[in-house]
């Protein structure tokens, strides 16, 4: 069977969630997929996470700014880290979904979104995550048949985006954008259509297709 079926996954998620108490321990993992407000967005609807942080990490640059990153130089990537309850989800479920919410074949960034802070990445801490990695990188290769080239990196210092950075998309302050002024959750979604990241990740992923849909 070429694909899993993410709507599947994530119901499965939902259902273990309510299936009641279990002692639990609150773990993380960092990723880049692009845009770190879309990541963010994400895995902030998965059953058993936490939080999800957008930020900054793999790069030489101590403390940078979002200009700074995005301008190029800082060997920085946007990334998010994500802080789960390891009862209700695990880092293999993670590393899964995360796969399929991007387009992991696309060295040179993501979507509409180009240079090297964009490209895709799992920061790994320590020999299990990174044999977790390791895994869910052969799996999704294996189900979609093309060569990923999402590296699996040594996780280093992650430095936490700047505030207005932080729950984009769901923020109600007013922001000036191509489309003129708009709320803040609505000008990220017509960033997210826009930049056919959506359009993407169901073109490549089909119904296996993890998010899509915003």
């Amino acid at each position: 069977m070429k694909h899993l079926v993410s709507g599947l996954f994530l119901a499965a998620l939902v259902a273990v969630s309510a299936a009641g108490p279990v002692a639990s321990e609150t773990r993380e993992i960092i990723v880049a997929g692009g845009c770190f407000w879309c990541v963010e967005a994400d895995f902030e609807k998965v059953p058993g996470v936490r939080e999800a942080i957008s930020g900054y990490t793999g790069g030489t640059l101590a403390n940078p700014s979002y200009k700074q990153v995005s301008r190029g130089g800082t060997g920085h990537y946007e990334a998010v880290r994500i802080l789960y309850d390891d009862s209700r989800v695990s880092a293999e479920d993670l590393y899964a979904l995360f796969f399929r919410s991007i387009d992991p074949t696309d060295a040179g960034g993501q979507f509409c979104d180009r240079g090297d802070s964009y490209r895709t990445a799992i920061f790994a801490n320590g020999p299990a995550q990174k044999r977790a990695a390791m895994a869910a990188k052969a799996q999704a290769q294996a189900a979609l048949g093309q060569t990923i080239v999402t590296r699996v990196l040594q996780a280093s210092r992650f430095w936490p985006a700047e505030p207005e950075h932080q729950d984009y998309y769901k923020g109600t302050g007013l922001v000036l954008t191509r489309f003129g002024p708009l709320k803040q959750s609505s000008a990220y979604k017509r960033y997210r259509k826009a930049c056919g990241r959506d359009a993407r990740v169901r073109a490549l992923w089909g119904s296996a297709a993890a998010f899509a849909g915003g």
